[in-house]
């Protein structure tokens, strides 16, 4: 059975927080300045790393900040990696 994950904003945080099984197990730091969403830095736990879920993380940021009528700034080099795979997010980008 494959763990149960979900990605929650913490804006008291400046960061998204990925859950696995209710337990904390990746981040995005961010800043925000207006309407443009600044993603700095993701980390994924070693315990869960290779299983796609920082990818996952970055698709639920990408989708909160479209949500939101957010533009992107891609300042961690996992999600500029991210956005060069998907082209379907690109408008998203500053």
């Amino acid at each position: 059975m494959s763990p149960e994950s979900r990605v929650r904003d913490r804006p008291e945080e400046s960061r998204y927080e990925l859950l696995v099984d209710g337990r904390p197990a990746g981040l995005i730091s961010y800043r925000m300045s207006g309407k443009a969403i600044a993603l700095l830095h993701t980390e994924v736990d070693a315990a869960y790393e290779g299983q796609g879920l920082g990818s996952r993380l970055i698709a639920a940021a990408l989708q909160d900040a479209r949500q939101r009528g957010l533009v992107v700034e891609p300042r961690c080099p996992f999600v500029a990696s991210y956005l060069e795979r998907h082209p379907e997010d690109r408008d998203l980008i500053v």
